[in-house]
């Protein structure tokens, strides 16, 4: 399995030198990443558990190595967790099972 944490922070280092590459794209990234949270509409445990969610159905393991370990750092449960990624499944069927489990070991190695 993967090491979830080494991973985030090596990936972070990565993007963090795309950004001095190219800061507009990292910018434009930041810009509609942040926009939802904005309207405040949904707290922010809700808004990691749908991207975390949505990581699964694209199969992002960027995205579920952060907001794995952000849905638990905004005071998502294992079970609420695990009841986002049930949507997930239910969307997409076969992938999003494989990957739901890839992101409870992420959420196993965030907590």
């Amino acid at each position: 399995m993967l090491d979830w944490n080494t991973y985030r922070n090596a990936l972070m280092g990565r993007i963090g030198e795309l950004g001095k590459l190219s800061p507009d794209s990292v910018k434009g990234y930041l810009v509609a990443s942040g926009a939802g949270a904005k309207t405040g509409h949904l707290d922010e445990k809700t808004r990691q558990l749908i991207s975390l969610a949505v990581a699964v159905t694209t199969r992002c393991d960027g995205c579920i190595s952060v907001h794995a370990q952000k849905a638990v750092e905004n005071g998502a449960t294992k079970e609420e967790v695990a009841e986002a990624l049930g949507v997930a499944i239910a969307m997409n069927a076969g992938a999003a099972l494989v990957y739901s489990a890839r992101a409870l070991d992420a959420v196993d190695a965030a907590s």
